[in-house]
């Protein structure tokens, strides 16, 4: 199967409005900003929605101006309470880092951080690429860590504010041939509770820890997956990515969204520093 079958196959169903969990929260409104990174596609872009639907003006930022534009088009077009604001970024420039949370300040008082954006590689470690280990790295660990320093100084004069980074079951097990996604799942979960640590009862930090969910992310890696293992792309998501959960189907982007609506609101006051763990059971069965 090719990646554009998988993507096909196994890509995300078209999100909806009513697919978006709405709350009530008397910090969900438009002064308010809540930057999203990876809001190109996936995970990111269904949170930057959610976000919207509740209000929030929502700095969305990718490398590519026009998915984000498009994703600005949806949110007028599902009539949003809230507005979508793309605002490209490079991950892996400091500078464009602290130029992306200062641009975000002019949209109205940063009060959410969403590191969603995320590389993954599949190689075993003997031949695995050091050259895209550094580049995992800095998307998935070192990024989130210089938003939060980013983001810490406007939460504080905004009276408050919550970081929510996007973890994964491989930050709690691994699975073979990833040691550079495995790696930097860890230590986002100890980021976060560091985060957590300094927060001084003002600032949260929670982690959400997803099983596998239809993203391109997910879609592209499973040909060289199946390639490796000697099976067929069917045959990796029914025997090796579902087969450990309790489910019989992957999640869909729109679920861990809602998850992370939830997790910034005045709902989950006490989850901080901690995880929600949202894997069909795949860590804690068997």
């Amino acid at each position: 199967m090719s990646v554009e079958e998988a993507m096909e196959r196994y890509g995300p169903s078209e999100l909806t409005p009513e697919d978006l969990l709405v709350l009530e929260d008397p910090h969900f409104h438009g002064e308010h900003v809540a930057v999203v990174t990876g809001s190109s596609s996936g995970i990111g872009r269904a949170t930057a929605l959610a976000f919207a639907a509740n209000g929030l003006t929502v700095v969305g930022t990718g490398r590519d101006e026009a998915t984000l534009e498009s994703v600005r088009e949806d949110a007028e077009a599902f009539s949003l309470p809230g507005s979508v604001v793309p605002v490209t970024a490079d991950l892996t420039d400091d500078e464009d880092i602290e130029r992306l949370v200062d641009e975000a300040a002019t949209y109205g008082a940063v009060r959410y951080l969403a590191n969603i954006a995320g590389v993954q590689h599949v190689a075993p470690i003997e031949s695995f690429p050091v050259e895209r280990y550094d580049l995992i790295h800095a998307v998935n660990q070192r990024a989130p860590l210089l938003l939060a320093k980013a983001c810490l100084p406007h939460f504080r004069a905004n009276g408050g504010g919550v970081v929510a980074n996007m973890c994964s079951v491989h930050g709690h097990v691994v699975t073979q041939d990833k040691v550079g996604y495995n790696t930097t799942k860890f230590g986002l979960r100890g980021l976060t509770k560091s985060i957590a640590a300094e927060g001084d009862g003002a600032v949260r930090a929670f982690t959400v820890s997803t099983a596998y969910v239809k993203t391109a992310l997910l879609a592209e890696q499973l040909p060289a997956t199946a390639n490796r293992r000697g099976l067929t792309v069917e045959e990796v998501v029914e025997d090796v990515m579902l087969e450990p959960t309790r489910v019989n189907e992957l999640m869909e982007p729109v679920e861990v969204a809602n998850l992370f609506v939830f997790g910034c609101s005045n709902h989950s006051d006490h989850l901080n520093g901690t995880d929600l763990t949202y894997d069909g059971g795949m860590t804690v069965t068997y």
